[in-house]
């Protein structure tokens, strides 16, 4: 599981069969104090995620489960939530990054 922020959308003309009808979004992983990073992944929005916000990205088992196929898919990571906050260690972390404290 992760915690990162929304950076933008994938659009594909052709995928996987399974893949069908799914919102792919490229997330970047949060890191504490905010520093940037240069790598990101690629999940399934199960749930409405907008670019900017903080989300919850789950693996595996957990992810195809959320994506309700079963094991009959080829992704292994999805959104599972929008983080309304976080406290790391008395900094508060808001939903998007202009919410932070």
């Amino acid at each position: 599981m992760l915690v990162g922020t929304v950076v933008g959308q994938v659009w594909a003309t052709r995928k996987e069969e399974t893949l069908g009808g799914l919102r792919l979004l490229v997330v970047q992983p949060y890191l504490l104090g905010g520093a940037e990073t240069a790598e990101t992944i690629v999940a399934v929005d199960t749930i409405g995620a907008d670019t900017g916000e903080r989300v919850l990205v789950v693996y595996g088992r957990a992810a195809r489960h959320a994506i309700g196929k079963g094991h009959d898919i080829a992704f292994q990571s999805a959104i599972v939530a929008v983080v309304d906050g976080m406290d790391l260690g008395g900094r508060r972390v808001g939903q998007t990054a202009h919410d932070d404290e």
